[in-house]
């Protein structure tokens, strides 16, 4: 693989951002849904919708040409309408996708550090993921200091302490 660089994402990189929920919800090869089906879902859409609110913040991974190859981000989500991992008001919920062909090469890695960074800059104690059981990911997020807090149907909720 070629070398990639992580640069903070903007407001025009929500589109992509987009792909990355796709990318995150069909981390299971052959269990693929499409991708109007995934974006227009009120589950992945609250994700992305009006990216860049003023406590959004996120970093994409570019290839050695500048193309965008994965994405981590971080929202604040309400009680009204949570996400996944949803721990409690304050607690950014972070999202993560990296295509395919460039998962197991650190750019995951990369952007979860890169992202965590950030957030404990901004002062907040702790991050929040949701992670579907049987998903290879979680062997980074545990190398990065996440644990499970709950246990879902199907899923996990997973919280890194910042301070």
């Amino acid at each position: 693989m070629a070398s990639f660089s992580v640069r903070p994402a903007v407001q025009a990189d929500g589109g992509f951002l987009g792909d990355m929920v796709v990318e995150a919800a069909n981390w299971r090869p052959g269990a693929a849904l499409p991708k109007h089906q995934v974006i227009t879902s009120p589950e992945h859409s609250r994700y992305v919708s009006g990216w860049q609110r003023p406590t959004d913040v996120g970093f994409l991974a570019l290839d050695g040409a500048g193309a965008p190859i994965g994405a981590a981000w971080y929202r604040l989500l309400p009680r009204s309408d949570p996400g996944f991992g949803y721990v409690g008001t304050g607690v950014p919920e972070l999202i993560i996708g990296v295509r395919p062909i460039w998962r197991a090469h650190g750019v995951g890695r990369a952007l979860l550090q890169s992202l965590t960074e950030r957030a404990r800059a901004d002062g907040y104690a702790r991050l929040s993921l949701s992670v579907e059981r049987g998903n290879f990911a979680v062997t980074l997020y545990r190398s990065e200091g996440f644990a499970v807090t709950q246990s879902g149907f199907g899923r996990d909720t997973m919280v890194k302490i910042l301070r």
